[in-house]
């Protein structure tokens, strides 16, 4: 063997060592990578030592959910359920005045109800609707036993039954009693409901129909 092939030889001996030292470094770094991708069956993405914000994502759609179902509370609920055959007994007295009242006064004041509570009616209908309760149109359980102001049958046929004057003196005092009755289901409503909307209106009905039974007190006055 010549001095040239014992060089040859000996170069190539010592370069497979090096070869094999770089070839277990890939395979390590891959198996370094393909673990941290792969980690312990966590999913798809299998970044179980990684965070992307999904979990922050998760968490706070979580919370935004909570924060929108704190917004309606049972009060809201039995306070929109109760007020609207309340609201639609008001409408059907105020309709009554056609033909049979006498007094331009409570003509105005008929026109006006139905003018505001029938809107009310068709909101208070969407927010149940949306709150994904029941929408209640007749009447509720405990409505007409006293209290809520509500009319019976009985008083409805009466004052179907009224003509002139009388009419105008029994249409006031019932729409008094309706009223009062409205205005404790709105300040139940302040004092314990949780939704913005529904608070605003019983806020809105508290003030007008005070407002309302004033004047029809002072129309009893002088009929």
């Amino acid at each position: 063997m010549t001095a040239f092939t014992r060089a040859f030889r000996g170069k190539h001996l010592h370069r497979k060592p090096v070869r094999r030292v770089a070839a277990a470094g890939v395979v390590a770094a891959g198996a370094l990578m393909l673990s941290a991708c792969g980690g312990d069956g966590d999913g798809a993405s299998g970044m179980s030592g990684m965070d992307h914000g999904g979990s922050k994502s998760s968490a706070t759609a979580t919370a935004t959910t909570a924060d929108q179902a704190g917004d309606v509370g049972q009060a809201d609920i039995t306070f929109a359920q109760m007020m609207i055959p309340h609201h639609e007994q008001a409408v059907e007295m105020a309709e009554l005045v056609d033909g049979r009242a006498s007094d331009a006064e409570i003509k105005d004041l008929a026109a006006k109800i139905e003018k505001a509570q029938g809107p009310e009616i068709k909101t208070m209908t969407g927010w149940l609707r949306s709150w994904g309760k029941p929408t209640v149109t007749g009447d509720m359980p405990g409505m007409g036993m006293g209290g809520d102001g509500m009319m019976s049958d009985k008083d409805m046929k009466e004052l179907k039954a009224m003509r002139g004057k009388e009419f105008d003196k029994m249409f006031a005092q019932m729409m008094i009693d309706h009223h009062n009755g409205a205005i404790a289901m709105a300040k139940t409503e302040q004092k314990s409901g949780r939704n913005a909307d529904a608070r605003k209106m019983a806020d809105a009905i508290a003030t007008g129909q005070s407002a309302e039974v004033k004047q029809l007190r002072s129309m009893l006055d002088r009929l």
